[in-house]
């Protein structure tokens, strides 16, 4: 048998995390990494941190599984709680991000079924998004290297480039349900949405009676400086998916939406066995009162606006190798010139300088770190990354 026992779909690296400790992993063989990957913007609070540590144990030895056949008191009041600091009137509680964008999908479609224009179906999605990997999820992409081989995929999707209004509103015709897009897109190379165009898209549902879908998994909960990347912007979805940071290392999202764009999600429409478990109810709740505690969001705006002035201060000394600094908040990338490979300088800074960081597309180095990072970790990152230019430079050239 040649195949591994995990499913070899991941290009796993050498490093093999045994233990963390705040903003820092700790490998197998004792060595130590600053993170300033967070699990890929999912670790928001660190690894280890004390009340959300003392918040699983004391759940799981209370109660972890019910199922949704019973009534949910933590739920209700995280939902509500979520409500109550949002736009949404209403939420559906997952174990993921794709499953969050699975539900906004049916959600939206939902919506002008019960409307009696069940044709309206079509989803106008954006390039270089990234959804999930469900078949819905990468139905509303147009990446080959998700869709190759999972052939034919659902219909109902067309694909536009992103922050292009004018071919968006093109793009509208009798079936069209509503737009899905992030507000800041991550994988496809933390790439924020122009403010013309998100504005834009909004005023082109209002004129419509179409929805706005928004995929917040990645750049929602605190990770922009803002609760949610969209407030920035003074534009309000109908519909968004949220996860990653929402439980901060424990699986679960959510689909929020209004109380108009949710009229046809009645009973036996949609459904989760595992969604809105009590423990990750607990967990949601504790990760909650941390990102809406005061002076939080603060900080993390700081921290992103000093990350930020740190890296752009970088890019001189090594000009030949950065272009420029993208993103918001703690969401920020790198632009890699076409010389330099962004993936392999990720593999340099974690095999030589103990840093981890992701890439993303359009040769961006994407920097993600937990959202409790102060100003040593800041000069320990820019110091390993200057570092890592020097060395990978050296090497290039040999």
């Amino acid at each position: 048998m040649s195949i591994t026992p995990l499913m070899p779909v991941y290009p796993r690296c050498d490093v093999r995390p045994v233990r963390g400790e705040g903003c820092y992993l700790i490998g197998d063989r004792g060595e130590r990494y600053l993170d300033f990957a967070s699990g890929i913007a999912v670790n928001l609070l660190g690894h280890g941190h004390p009340r959300l540590v003392k918040t699983i144990a004391d759940q799981a030895a209370t109660l972890m599984h019910t199922s949704n056949l019973y009534g949910m008191p933590m739920g209700e009041d995280f939902a509500q709680r979520l409500v109550d600091n949002s736009f949404a009137d209403t939420v559906f509680f997952t174990n993921s991000g794709a499953e969050a964008v699975e539900c906004a999908i049916k959600t939206a479609r939902r919506y002008h079924y019960a409307n009696g224009a069940a044709h309206r179906h079509k989803i106008i999605s954006f390039d270089n998004a990234f959804h999930g990997r469900t078949l819905g999820t990468i139905s509303a992409t147009s990446q080959p290297k998700m869709r190759d081989g999972f052939e034919p995929l659902l219909p109902g999707f067309q694909v536009v480039p992103f922050n292009d209004l004018d071919a968006a509103l093109a793009a509208v015709d009798d079936h069209t349900a509503g737009f899905l897009l992030e507000p800041v897109q991550g994988e496809g190379g933390v790439t924020p949405a122009t403010a013309a165009f998100l504005t834009g898209l909004r005023k082109a549902c209002d004129d419509h009676g179409l929805l706005l879908i928004l995929d917040e998994v990645q750049c929602g909960y605190a990770r922009t400086g803002t609760f949610f990347a969209h407030e920035q912007y003074g534009v309000t979805p109908d519909i968004m998916a949220v996860a990653k940071g929402i439980g901060a290392g424990f699986p679960l999202g959510a689909c929020l939406a209004t109380e108009e764009a949710a009229k046809g999600m009645v009973f036996g429409t949609h459904g989760s066995t595992y969604g809105g478990n009590p423990l990750a109810m607990a967990v949601g709740l504790t990760v909650l009162d941390e990102v809406l505690a005061d002076g939080f969001l603060d900080h993390v705006k700081a921290m992103g606006a000093r990350l930020r002035a740190a890296l752009e201060q970088l890019i001189p000394n090594h000009d030949d190798m950065f272009e420029d600094v993208r993103g918001m908040g703690l969401m920020l990338g790198v632009r890699m010139s076409d010389a330099y490979d962004a993936r392999a300088f990720v593999a340099h800074l974690r095999d030589h300088h103990g840093l981890l960081a992701v890439s993303a597309g359009q040769n961006v180095l994407r920097i993600l770190p937990p959202l409790v990072i102060d100003e040593s970790h800041i000069a320990e990152a820019i110091e390993k990354i200057s570092a890592g230019a020097r060395s990978f430079a050296e090497a290039k050239a040999a």
